[in-house]
């Protein structure tokens, strides 16, 4: 849309030129053709109602009408263009932010509406156009959104995950899509029965963690994350905790939650929303540590030690790395591990396992026959590979995620801010 805006501007847009990939030889009005210039008439009248709040909206405005008679004189000359149809849907949407706050006529639901018609018409004609599904999944949540939690935006969030999930398929490599899917998901567990929102909810983790892997720094989705496990949390907490033992408990949820805040906090530290939330839940971080659990480990030193060898000890997680160190008092935990990363940390009498962030090359889950049964966990690093064992799949993704997101930080040169938010 920003590409066809900027044409306009420049000229290379003119009244009655040609297309020649839309052109298609005149033929005598049917019923059907009839149909479609009704519909083109009703649209073009939305269209030509709507002013803008001031000069500038005007003028672009101007610019979103002046495309639409465009789109509309291909689809007089061939009903069948879907790529017409796509683009004049994408003028209607973004017409629909351009109308006024004060505007009674047309509203904002009616051009979202038109839109959405002609995103559903783009795509019974091409099944496989990605872009119109997304957009449409955007149209279809804004029309949800001004219906508060009530059961008509209940149906149109339903709408909108299924073309966000046709989206996804046809492109699997989008982030952006997995996180709006994700957050339609996560406005839609509010307002079904408490019966389906947990089941909504995990679905909704699933696809900003699945956009995070996509890219690692998408701060977006990392802080959006943090909130919906933060949700689960209080829900979980309000009904007495996890179901049974296998699931996370909300002092879990809760530490998790404050991790991916942080983290996206420390990768834009002056977005003031991200801050905000940051200070309500730095309190329920492992401080002075990002994460701090099990995993069960070989003797340091001896990646290939039998199955018999491998312990389950603690580790935790910091700006700086991972560390196994043995089970003493937090006080003592502090002030032992407060040490520069280039030190040696003696917190056990054994040697223990350690991986500076600067080492990391990369993290992965692994499930390879000579490790122990379990949740395997691999850190390639300069030295070479690490692996470990997490106490379940769901403990996995939250070490996954952690130490790829200080890496990550370490990455875009943050280290500073995350050391100051869980040792400040």
């Amino acid at each position: 849309m920003r590409e066809l805006l900027n044409e306009l501007k420049n000229g290379e847009m003119v009244p009655g030129g040609s297309d020649a990939d839309h052109r298609d030889t005149a033929t005598p009005h049917s019923q059907e053709s009839t149909q479609h210039i009704d519909q083109n008439n009703a649209a073009m009248e939305l269209l030509d109602s709507v002013t803008g709040a001031d000069e500038e909206g005007r003028s672009r405005q101007r610019i979103l009408t002046f495309a639409a008679k465009r789109y509309a004189s291909a689809l007089e000359r061939n009903p069948d263009d879907y790529d017409a149809l796509y683009n004049w849907a994408l003028v209607l949407q973004e017409s629909a932010d351009n109308v006024s706050p004060d505007s009674v006529s047309p509203s904002k639901d009616a051009l979202l509406e038109e839109a959405c018609k002609k995103y559903e018409a783009a795509t019974y004609l091409c099944p496989t156009l990605n872009d119109a599904y997304y957009n449409w999944a955007i149209a279809i949540s804004d029309r949800a959104k001004m219906r508060g939690r009530t059961k008509e935006a209940e149906e149109l969030w339903k709408q909108a995950t299924k073309n966000y999930e046709k989206a996804v398929n046809l492109n699997w490599n989008s982030p952006q899509a997995l996180n709006n899917w994700g957050l339609a998901l996560q406005e839609l567990s509010a307002i079904v029965p408490a019966r389906e929102k947990q089941n909504i909810v995990k679905t909704a983790i699933s696809k900003f963690r699945a956009a995070i892997q996509l890219q690692f720094d998408f701060h977006r989705a990392i802080y959006n994350l943090g909130t919906v496990l933060y949700g689960l949390a209080e829900d979980l907490s309000r009904t007495g905790g996890p179901i049974n033992a296998k699931e996370v408990s909300p002092n879990e949820l809760y530490s998790q939650s404050a991790i991916y805040i942080a983290a996206a906090h420390a990768l834009k530290p002056n977005y003031s929303v991200y801050t905000s939330a940051l200070k309500l839940v730095r309190s329920m971080l492992p401080l002075p540590y990002l994460k701090v659990g099990y995993l069960t480990a070989p003797p340091a030193g001896n990646p290939i030690a039998p199955h018999s060898d491998w312990k389950r000890s603690h580790f935790v997680l910091n700006h700086e790395g991972l560390q196994q160190i043995a089970k003493i008092d937090q006080k003592h935990l502090a002030e032992s591990l407060s040490s520069k990363s280039g030190d040696t940390m003696s917190t056990t009498s054994k040697p223990a396992i350690r991986v500076d962030v600067q080492d990391i090359t990369s993290v992965s889950t692994c499930a390879d026959l000579t490790l122990p049964p379990g949740a395997g966990l691999c850190i390639d690093t300069i030295h070479g590979p690490v692996f470990l064992i997490a106490d379940s799949w769901e403990y996995l993704d939250g070490w996954l995620d952690a130490i790829r997101l200080v890496y990550t930080i370490f990455a875009r040169r943050k280290s500073d801010v995350l050391a100051g938010i869980i040792t400040g």
